[in-house]
């Protein structure tokens, strides 16, 4: 994997490309050679929401989800509750 090494002013400015270099493969460090105070590289495997994740998204939107025997059919109905199709952000 590629490295390279970006001021923060240079991040700031072009954004977009970082996160083009980095869906290629390759991993930046942003700030000070001998200091980076962020590194942005490619998420390892796919997305997975985890189950916290879902249960305070479906709470955020109102859901009455209970874990309980009918969790997997409760979980069901807050996914197709959903106004649009759910995508992965990584596609």
């Amino acid at each position: 994997m590629a490295v390279i090494h970006i001021s923060e002013a240079d991040a700031a400015r072009d954004f977009a490309s970082l996160l083009a270099r980095v869906r290629a493969g390759e991993e930046v460090m942003i700030g000070p050679e001998a200091a980076p105070v962020a590194v942005l590289k490619p998420v390892e495997g796919p997305y997975v929401r985890r189950l916290s994740e879902s249960l305070r998204l479906a709470k955020e939107h109102g859901s009455t989800v209970t874990l309980d025997g009918e969790f997997g059919r409760d979980l069901e109905a807050v996914v197709e509750s959903h106004p649009e199709p759910l995508k992965n952000p990584w596609d």
